[in-house]
């Protein structure tokens, strides 16, 4: 989760690690970093908190041409200078930035107390620097001596590695992303492509096991076993580029205002309104496949869970075929049965989430075939997977997820009609859907145009001891991942339910002026919904009510905010779109961090 920048070239790298940091600080900001080398000394600039912590005591000017970063997302010791990255060797001759979890670093620390050296810090990663620091001494060379440490590690790492001796750095992969630029007499390294889009097209993505020794003039890649390999660049999308703030306040609220053209993006050219059906080609999937399979899985975690269940529904709903959503820090540890005929769906905005890497292991190790529902082009899961969709959001900085959980549910909806019409779903039926979605950016932006009461929301949910929210049906994981954006991001403690279950437990929450967020669009359970809705207002809680706009219910919420009529199957695509700006204003009026919530990341890159 953490993030990672490099530079060896000709220019001044100081200012070239500072603005990697800042576009990578999305996956960590507890602390920044900065190695330095210029000529045979390397300086260690650190401090606790953001990048513009950082900026502070920065000079303003540095000579060096080559230079590691670093932002921490905190696993190992508190957030502390001693335990922000780079970290040095107890020469001085070895620094490090490192994303992942050494497993075994207790063993390894105890080999250096036996050695008489002592760790500064309370993380994993300094025992990294201190060992590979000591085989130099025995005479190996630094590829050996890298090779020789991580041969004994255990865990993950994404590993760049600067020597006060030796013009290069080494860099190293397993289980976390690294990638690596390749620019005029220059590389850069990142733990993100989209750092590197300003600065090349030209990318290599380092795979597990993978290291490399870079200079100004290139890349010599290996595997940490010794034989050579091949480097293989690849172009790297252009869009990824398009990250700035430009005229607004916070990259949440520019995302979800970006919503309606991220989604005709996602649909572009995956629409066959004659056949009534959407189709995902990288997918490859054949009627005769999609037929025979016996069920489809799905997987993901946070907003990307809350995908996976509506494409749950959609596909049992469209194809008439059982559809199971995992939550991937689970799937493994279940032992899970695996159906080599079955499909299976890995759900993740980055493409690097950890536990669905692992999932994926699972599912393949076991014979079954996994594909990758992602918006990062060359991602980890894309990679593993081989095949699968992009859902084609764009860059997403915000660490609260919104545009692309648009774009995750408009892609299952394409797939469940696309398995769908192999079977159970009518042309005509299909055809009904596909339009819809090709409707919805209009219908997004015409909710944009008036977005109703939120302000009025906002004041009974700002103050709460806590929120429940409740759908049903396909409005249950929406309700879920609005009650997510309040509490990532507003920090008030909430509860999501589907509507039926709220009294069997949750009612017990409720007194006078409690708020509810309920999600009741006009489908075939709004009946039952309105139900709950009495029942809370029984017990003195104030509604807040998602509808469909003009629909009689809005006469029973307090606060009643309508989105536009859209098909049934698509209402999550409209009704995620108020709870996202509730969660965005309520955390504004309470003054907190709407890009970079406490304690989160937003690739979650360790398990």
């Amino acid at each position: 989760m953490c993030g990672i920048f490099g530079y060896v070239g000709h220019q001044n790298a100081l200012p070239l690690l500072v603005e990697g940091l800042r576009r990578l600080e999305y996956r960590g900001y507890d602390s920044t970093g900065v190695g330095l080398k210029h000529n045979d000394t390397i300086e260690l600039l650190r401090a606790v908190g953001k990048v513009g912590s950082l900026q502070t005591v920065l000079p303003s000017s540095h000579n060096a041409t080559v230079g590691i970063a670093h932002t921490r997302w905190a696993t190992h010791g508190g957030v502390t200078e001693a335990n922000t990255h780079p970290h040095a060797s107890f020469d001085g001759e070895v620094h490090l930035v490192h994303n992942g979890i050494i497993e075994n670093f207790r063993q390894l620390k105890a080999q250096l107390s036996a050695s008489g050296i002592t760790c500064s810090s309370e993380t994993d990663s300094e025992v990294l620097a201190h060992h590979i620091a000591l085989a130099l001494k025995e005479g190996r060379t630094p590829q050996e001596a890298v090779a020789n440490v991580l041969s004994r590690a255990r865990g993950t790492w994404g590993l760049c590695i600067l020597f006060t001796s030796h013009d290069l750095l080494i860099c190293a992969r397993h289980g976390s992303p690294l990638i690596l630029g390749k620019g005029d007499g220059e590389m850069f390294i990142s733990s993100d492509p989209h750092a590197l889009a300003h600065h090349t097209n030209r990318v290599i993505y380092l795979e597990d096991g993978d290291m490399a020794t870079v200079t100004e003039e290139g890349v010599d890649l290996s595997r940490l076993t010794g034989q050579h390999v091949e480097a293989n660049v690849t172009v790297l999308d252009q869009n990824w580029g398009e990250s700035e703030l430009g005229d607004s306040p916070h990259f949440m609220h520019k995302e979800i205002y970006e919503q309606p053209d991220a989604l005709r993006h996602c649909i572009a050219g995956r629409v066959e309104r004659t056949l009534g059906r959407g189709r995902l080609g990288g997918m490859r999937l054949t009627n005769d496949v999609m037929v025979q399979t016996p069920y489809v899985g799905l997987l993901g975690c946070g907003t990307a869970y809350h995908a996976a269940e509506i494409g749950k529904m959609l596909i049992e709903s469209m194809a008439r075929l059982p559809a199971v959503a995992n939550i991937s820090s689970e799937f493994r540890s279940n032992d899970p049965v695996i159906n080599p005929k079955a499909l299976h769906l890995a759900v993740s905005q980055s493409g690097e989430t950890a536990d669905t890497i692992a999932a994926i292991r699972e599912i393949q190790l076991k014979g079954g075939q996994a594909f990758g529902v992602v918006n990062v082009v060359g991602s980890t899961i894309a990679r593993l997977c081989g095949q699968g969709v992009y859902i084609h959001s764009g860059p997403e900085q915000s660490v609260a997820s919104t545009k692309a959980f648009t774009n995750m549910v408009a892609a299952l909806t394409i797939f469940a009609t696309q398995i769908g019409r192999t079977g159970n779903l009518s042309r005509a039926e299909g055809r009904a859907i596909m339009e819809g979605l090709q409707q919805t950016p209009h219908l997004m932006e015409a909710y944009f145009d008036d977005v109703g009461p939120i302000d009025e929301a906002v004041e009974l949910v700002a103050n709460a001891k806590s929120v429940l929210f409740l759908g049903r049906g396909l409005s249950a994981p929406v309700a879920k991942e609005g009650a997510l954006k309040l509490m990532e991001i507003a920090y008030i403690p909430c509860l999501a339910y589907p509507a039926g279950e709220m009294k069997h437990g949750p009612i017990a929450l409720l007194e006078e002026g409690s708020p509810v967020v309920i999600v009741a669009p006009n489908d075939h359970v709004k009946d039952k919904t309105l139900s709950a809705i009495h029942e809370c207002r029984a017990r003195g809680a104030r509604i807040i009510l998602i509808h469909e706009k003009g629909d009689p219910i809005e006469q029973e919420g307090d606060v009643s905010i309508g989105v536009p009529a859209v098909h049934p199957q698509l209402t999550p695509l409209l009704t995620v779109l108020p709870l996202q700006l509730l969660a965005y204003r309520t955390a504004i009026k309470l003054g907190c961090d709407v890009d970079r919530p406490r304690n989160l990341a937003k690739s979650v890159t360790v398990e």
